[in-house]
């Protein structure tokens, strides 16, 4: 027999990509999921294969120095019974001098880029033929795969939906913003696995790092140490919280992980100027999703920072109720990480599921600034021990916060009543633009027997009292309509829970803030009052803040910090209450014009309305929405918007991919920043 050369090949991206579920990558390029078969035809020249008499053999590689032992390369020959625990090469069917074969990765195969070459000996010669590259994938459908989820409604959610929201505003006003996420957008992936070759522990050992990346618990670790840049590692973002953004883009400014993720590969891999917690987040959990791991964005409300790692969080204000002195440790009104769902083979049994992952720079986990995965229901049952870093996210959720009030002689007095940390832990729902509130996988419920028990084993007593029943009690109520531009109140109301008169003095004071739990100036002061309240009464004693006081001293997170003191004159107790307040942007309007349908022209119409006494100089609206928008599309308006005017604009959309999408807007001015807006179309498949 001659021998047997192969002619030309076809790798079937766009069936095989159907089929793995990552069609939506484009087909430029072979991308399958471990443990499950794809199919390649070969195609021979002169004469087809023989049973019997030819012999045919793969290679497949990755990583720059592949070999067997640390599973980045293997051998296999073609074999009727194919195993699954190993590479495989199966005969499909044959057809004259084409043939198929199927080819299937082990469960636990490394993921990344993998080349392919053929091996066929007739007699005894042989040949190698290069057939080309392929990408290697985690797979969620896969029921031996580390990462594998048994739900689909889960899957579609976190592995296959290019967009969501992401909660952020104060645990008393929650609200979302929309994200584009776009893991299958041109260029992400590449980009990913180019983050996975450049990090510090690639460069220090190329092959322990590539076998190594079999596994989602040491992957995560990487992808949240790489998209901070606080190491010096090349990282994806740089974080910043001081309001001066002027040499980049406000972290609030950006509405999906695209546009971050190619700036840093155009600039070289220089860090990204700026990013925050939920833009860390958002951008990790990018990267997780594009890799094939189920990942999600947390938001966890009055977040503790506990630097001194004692679970408890001081905080001193004088009598008027400003801040007397700088802490290190903050209450931030909000976080956001990232939860991705992979097993822990190396923990012990039931601690798969949920890891929590924590890309935002606080504080060095093995010396790199990274944070997790830390097993959700290890921070549940307070297993302080257990990889990784699970003592500082339980910290974030279940620290007590201490006010103390420094009077004028310098006697430090504790106030009663402690706020309440790690509050509705939230994240979008599946297949619905709701909120699930996830706080019952963090924690027991508070005052029940299993939460003592937890503290007694993170050896924390639990300072704070719950609400009192008996004597004065206080809190910080808004009036409705804080909305920037306009003047509004915030009210002290002292409640008397007692059968007798009491007399008491109120103050309140309320200061720009920004969501890390930085407070800024001044922008209301009431003097002291004194009140009396009847038994069993509630009295409110009022504070106007007005659009004047706080126009210039808002950062762009719009926050209102507001501390309202009472002194008990009759005990001699201080109460301190404490209210972040969300000053709302306006909206955006989302109109679309035309029956949405796959390949065909739609148009979006997109406005709002200045709410401000002023004009807005240097407006600008940025639009973007996977399927729905080719990259981001900037509008800028040549005049200013003049006070209660409306900017509206069209713009044309070709949506590309059908199904519902979401499209998303972000507005930017001179005095109002970070407003956001979305719509979500359905588009109509193509008419075959």
């Amino acid at each position: 027999f001659a021998e047997l050369v192969l002619e030309t090949w076809d790798l079937h991206c766009d069936r095989n990509g159907t089929e793995h579920r990552t069609a939506d990558m484009g087909c430029k390029q072979l991308v399958v999921r471990r443990g499950q078969p794809f199919t390649i035809t070969l195609r021979f020249s002169g004469r087809g294969y023989e049973e019997g008499v030819d012999k045919l053999a793969f290679n497949v590689a990755t990583g720059p120095c592949p070999n067997e032992t640390s599973g980045t390369s293997s051998h296999f020959v073609m074999t009727d019974c194919p195993e699954e625990s190993c590479w495989s090469a199966a005969i499909q069917q044959q057809d004259g001098e084409s043939l198929s074969v199927s080819l299937c990765s082990p469960p636990n195969a490394c993921i990344g880029r993998y080349s392919m070459t053929l091996e066929t000996s007739t007699d005894y010669q042989g040949s190698s033929f290069q057939i080309g590259d392929f990408i290697l994938l985690f797979n969620p459908w896969h029921p031996e795969d580390t990462v594998f989820l048994r739900d689909e409604n889960e899957r579609r959610e976190y592995v296959l939906s290019q967009h969501g929201l992401i909660y952020q505003g104060t645990c008393d006003y929650i609200f979302s913003i929309p994200w584009n996420f776009g893991q299958f957008e041109d260029e992400v992936l590449a980009i990913c696995l180019n983050m996975l070759d450049i990090n510090p522990k690639h460069l220090r050992d190329q092959n322990r790092d590539c076998s190594r990346r079999n596994d989602p618990v040491y992957i995560g670790r990487v992808v949240s140490a790489m998209v901070n840049c606080n190491d010096e590692d090349r990282g994806v973002l740089f974080g910043r919280w001081d309001n001066r953004y002027e040499d980049g883009m406000s972290p609030m400014a950006w509405i999906g992980s695209v546009d971050i993720l190619k700036r840093w590969k155009k600039f070289g891999c220089q860090p990204v100027k700026y990013g925050q917690c939920w833009v860390f987040a958002a951008v990790a959990c990018t990267v997780m999703r594009c890799l094939g791991v189920p990942s999600r964005v947390v938001t966890n409300y009055n977040s503790a920072h506990d630097t001194n790692a004692n679970l408890t969080i001081d905080r001193y204000v004088n009598e008027k109720g400003e801040q007397e002195r700088y802490s290190w440790d903050k209450i931030w009104n909000f976080h956001c990480w990232v939860e991705s769902w992979m097993a822990r083979p190396d923990l012990a049994a039931g601690y798969d599921g949920w890891q929590a992952l924590d890309p935002t720079p606080q504080e060095k986990s093995e010396g790199v600034f990274c944070c997790g995965p830390a097993p959700v229901k290890a921070i549940k049952e307070g297993d302080m021990q257990l990889k990784y870093d699970i003592p500082f996210i339980f910290a974030e959720v279940n620290a007590d916060v201490v006010y103390w009030v420094v009077q004028g002689d310098g006697m430090e007095k504790q106030s009663i009543r402690s706020s309440d940390v790690g509050k509705y832990i939230s994240t979008k729902s599946v297949g619905r633009d709701s909120r699930e509130d996830i706080t019952h996988n963090y924690k027991y419920p508070e005052g029940s027997e299993e939460e003592r028990a937890v503290f007694e084993k993170a050896e924390h007593q639990k300072k704070s009292i719950g609400e009192e029943d008996e004597g004065l009690h206080l809190r910080i109520k808004v009036s409705e309509g804080a909305n920037k531009g306009s003047d509004f109140d915030v009210f002290a109301v002292v409640n008397n829970n007692t059968d007798e008169e009491r007399v008491c003095r109120v103050t309140l004071c309320a200061r720009a803030t920004s969501h890390n739990g930085t407070v800024g100036p001044q922008c209301g002061l009431m003097d002291p009052v004194d009140i009396d309240i009847e038994p069993r009464a509630e009295k409110r004693v009022p504070l106007r803040i007005l659009y004047e006081e706080y126009r210039d001293k808002l950062t762009e997170d719009n926050l209102i910090k507001v501390v309202a003191l009472l002194n008990d004159h009759q005990t001699g107790d201080i109460l301190v209450a404490v209210r972040d307040i969300y000053v709302e942007n306006p909206k955006i309007k989302i109109r679309i014009l035309g029956e949405p349908m796959q390949n065909r022209k739609l148009v979006a119409e997109i406005s709002l309305v200045n709410p401000l006494a002023v004009p807005l100089n240097g407006c600008v609206f940025v639009v973007e929405g996977t399927g729905l928008t080719d990259g981001h599309f900037v509008k800028e308006l040549e005049e200013p918007l003049e006070p209660q005017a409306e900017a509206k604009f069209r713009m044309d959309l070709m949506p590309r991919l059908s199904g519902l999408q979401k499209l998303m807007v972000d507005f930017e001015s001179d005095q109002l920043t970070g407003v956001k807006g979305y719509r979500n179309v359905i588009i109509a498949p193509q008419p075959m």
